[in-house]
């Protein structure tokens, strides 16, 4: 792989909750109090924030995060290191009046990912004093619906500085108070039909209501069956080919991190489109969090079809 390059100022800044993952696959869930033989494990930094910054390091993106404080622990002071080994920008804050939170993540082959997480209020609270300094000279910041009212300040620190806003809503547009006070904030919103992920919204409604809140560009994901994207009087269908799933677990970050990049290289919604749904599905086809590199996303990416709407 091309050695990444370092850049002071980072082209993306993510802004979210930092917690270590664990991620078990098995090739499917057991039935209540019995068990299932692991076929592989992997650890990584989470959440979709660190995620994202992470992959687009190994695409010679260069990153920075911004996140929550972790513990002054073992499995905090990893954290530190791993982001640092990564290039990810930014100083990661320790703590000892917290402990490191953990997740831990089972994919199974229907491409399902079944979590368990910690989410403990005056961890998330860290963010809320976090240095926003890193946002001077970026092109992008990412942050996620889940992490509450805490993403309000760096969003709108971005809008002051006239960066654009990638905001990962979920299915968080069910809820019309996050959708009237997150969406017209962001400028690209990327969004789910349902939790999940049984396609029980028209994507094309979601679409619409995303795009009425606020958001300049929606993207509905849906899983194995691709995306629907909108952009002003543009509608875009794109169909994910039929891959053999591994492990699904952080497609949709990897998706994320694929439009992201096609948006750096000036591409068009089509061409951003396409390669972030080939990033995404060949992520699935291995265990962890992996990226292909550039030149195989976008082979696979030219043979995605899509059709206007």
């Amino acid at each position: 792989m091309k050695k990444a390059t370092q850049r002071a100022t980072p082209e993306v800044v993510c802004f979210g909750m930092i917690t270590p993952v664990a991620i078990l696959v098995v090739d499917q869930l057991p039935e209540h109090n019995t068990g299932a033989l692991i076929k592989g494990v992997s650890e990584f930094v989470f959440d979709d924030a660190a995620i994202v910054a992470g992959l687009l390091r190994r695409w010679d993106v260069q990153s920075g995060l911004i996140g929550t404080a972790v513990g002054n622990d073992s499995r905090g002071r990893s954290v530190v290191r791993q982001l640092k080994a990564m290039g990810v920008l930014g100083k990661v804050r320790l703590s000892k009046d917290i402990s490191t939170p953990l997740e831990v993540d089972i994919s199974d082959r229907t491409g399902a990912r079944t979590y368990f997480w910690q989410r403990e209020p005056h961890v998330l609270d860290t963010l809320d004093t976090a240095d926003l300094s890193l946002l001077q000279g970026a092109r992008l910041l990412y942050v996620d619906w889940y992490d509450g009212d805490h993403i309000l300040r760096a969003m709108d620190e971005a809008i002051r500085l006239g960066i654009p806003v990638f905001l990962n809503l979920e299915h968080g547009h069910q809820d019309q108070d996050i959708l009237a006070r997150y969406v017209h904030r962001a400028t690209i919103c990327q969004a789910v039909t349902d939790a999940a992920q049984r396609q029980e919204c028209d994507p094309l409604c979601v679409a619409q209501q995303l795009l009425e809140a606020g958001a300049k560009t929606a993207l509905v994901t849906l899983a194995g069956e691709g995306c629907l994207a909108a952009q002003g009087k543009e509608t875009l269908r794109a169909y994910a080919p039929q891959v053999e799933v591994v492990d699904g677990c952080g497609a949709g970050a990897t998706f994320s991190t694929g439009f992201i990049y096609g948006c750096l290289q000036g591409w068009n919604l089509e061409q951003s489109v396409r390669f972030a749904i080939a990033a995404a599905s060949l992520k699935v086809m291995c265990a962890g969090l992996n990226v292909a590199p550039v030149a195989q996303v976008k082979q696979l990416a030219s043979q995605i079809k899509c059709s206007n709407k």
